[in-house]
């Protein structure tokens, strides 16, 4: 008996049994046929490629900016020190009181001082009582002389004393006004009208004249100090804008350069920029604060691309560009240069041009120079 076995790889036939001619024929026509279809299973069929989305890149205007961190200065801000040394006898404000001009801030010991002033004033009595003698005697020689019972020296002599206890007189009101001032030194009080700062200080503590007791801030411009690197010096400009802006980058407040120092900081070669900050926001913004200073160098043209299209691998930033190779379109993988970011995109500094079509999705499946087909 004859068995046969078709639309398979390979085609069998049984052996067994005698076989006509005419079989034969049709039994290798029907292998010649299965030979056909096995040679057409195996034949390659070409991939229509990775479906992705494309974006154009646009050229973007963009700022040439440089973060540093700055200090924020009061020029309404007054430091409190004493003129004269001595302890701490009472201190009559707390910390955040708002005082205005002459309001007593804190008290000195004055006792000394006192004791020096009574010791004057007893001396200057002293020294009026001899006035007044001096004058007695050069009236009673003066009368004296002109009836010619004394000679002139000897009014000459009255008249010399009777300056020279005037002139003591003078010099001892002199000190005497002095040691007044300095007895009002020993009550502290506010030069201006503000909010008075911490108070360092304790009742009982001694004091010198460097010794600082407090502060009285006037709410109003803050001055922003911005130490730039001497390398970037020679691009400073007056009226260069300045942006003040928090942790997250947001912006909180603009200004322009208004100062721009002469000399280098010997220690931290460094150029000292000042701008003037309205103090509008006074939750945000106090005095002797760090902050991040913005410097706004100058505005460029570069293409911009999303956030979603850059890969990172260690310090090094990649993304794909569709190109149009023999009618199809081919990713290939190109190294960037970017710069800050707005928005959801980067800025491109070096890597991509502006009309440049980036793929911006299904990035994960690409490998350099495989083909694209564009979606969307």
């Amino acid at each position: 008996m004859n068995s046969k076995i078709v639309n398979r790889k390979v085609c069998r036939i049984s052996p067994h049994g005698p076989l006509s001619a005419a079989l034969l024929v049709v039994v290798a026509g029907l292998s010649s046929g299965c030979g056909d279809s096995s040679a057409k299973s195996q034949q390659p069929q070409g991939s229509p490629g990775v479906p992705v989305k494309l974006q154009v890149a646009k050229s973007t205007t963009f700022n040439d900016t440089t973060d540093y961190v700055a200090t924020l200065k009061s020029r309404d801000s007054a430091v409190i020190m004493p003129q004269v040394e001595g302890q701490i006898t009472q201190i009559y404000v707390h910390s955040g009181d708002r005082v205005s001009t002459g309001t007593p801030l804190m008290q000195i010991d004055p006792s000394k001082q006192q004791a020096t002033v009574k010791s004057q004033e007893d001396l200057q009595a002293s020294k009026r009582a001899d006035v007044e003698y001096a004058k007695q005697q050069y009236r009673r020689i003066s009368s004296l002389a002109a009836a010619g019972v004394v000679s002139k020296q000897e009014l000459d002599q009255a008249r010399s004393a009777l300056d020279a206890a005037e002139a003591q007189l003078r010099a001892l009101q002199a000190q005497v006004s002095e040691q007044k001032v300095q007895l009002h030194y020993y009550r502290v009080a506010a030069p201006r009208a503000g909010v008075v700062g911490d108070i360092p200080v304790r009742v009982g503590d001694r004091v010198t004249n460097s010794t600082v007791l407090t502060t009285v801030d006037k709410p109003g411009t803050l001055e922003v100090y911005v130490y730039v690197p001497v390398e970037r010096a020679p691009q400073l400009k007056m009226n260069m804008p300045v942006q003040i802006v928090d942790s997250p980058g947001e912006l909180i407040a603009s200004s322009r350069i208004s100062f721009i120092s002469p000399e280098v900081d010997n220690a931290t070669q460094t150029v000292l920029v000042k701008a003037k900050i309205s103090n509008d926001n006074k939750d945000k913004l106090r005095n002797s604060q760090f902050i991040r200073a913005r410097v706004i160098w100058g505005t460029h043209q570069a293409p911009s691309v999303p956030v979603l299209a850059v890969s990172r691998i260690g310090a090094q930033y990649f993304a794909f560009v569709a190109e149009d190779q023999n009618g199809k379109l081919v990713a290939h993988q190109r190294a960037l240069r970017v710069g800050e970011m707005i928005g959801n995109d980067y800025v491109v500094l070096d890597g991509i041009k502006p009309g440049d079509k980036v793929i911006v999705s299904g990035t994960q499946f690409l490998v350099d120079g495989a083909p694209v087909v564009p979606q969307g």
